[in-house]
């Protein structure tokens, strides 16, 4: 059952998780305004909350780890 209030739309977009002064890659799967699922290499080294910066304009969202699924980590934006 689709539990999410706004549609997400596919993507595949480089992003990096930015927190306390470290910086690591990840793919940004899928994205909606209010969240997204990003894939990273590690899943153990994200933090329960942190910035998202989307590569391409350099963009950045508050964010808040709401699942996590091997390496795949499902985000809800801070508003």
């Amino acid at each position: 059952m689709e539990r999410r209030r706004h549609p997400r739309t596919d993507v595949n977009e480089p992003a990096y998780v930015s927190s306390g002064g470290s910086v690591m890659g990840c793919t940004v799967c899928n994205i909606s305004a209010e969240g997204a699922a990003i894939d990273v290499a590690n899943a153990a080294f994200v933090p329960s909350r942190f910035r998202l910066v989307m590569a391409a304009d350099r963009s950045v969202r508050d964010c808040e780890v709401v699942w996590i699924q091997d390496n795949r980590i499902g985000i809800s934006f801070l508003t």
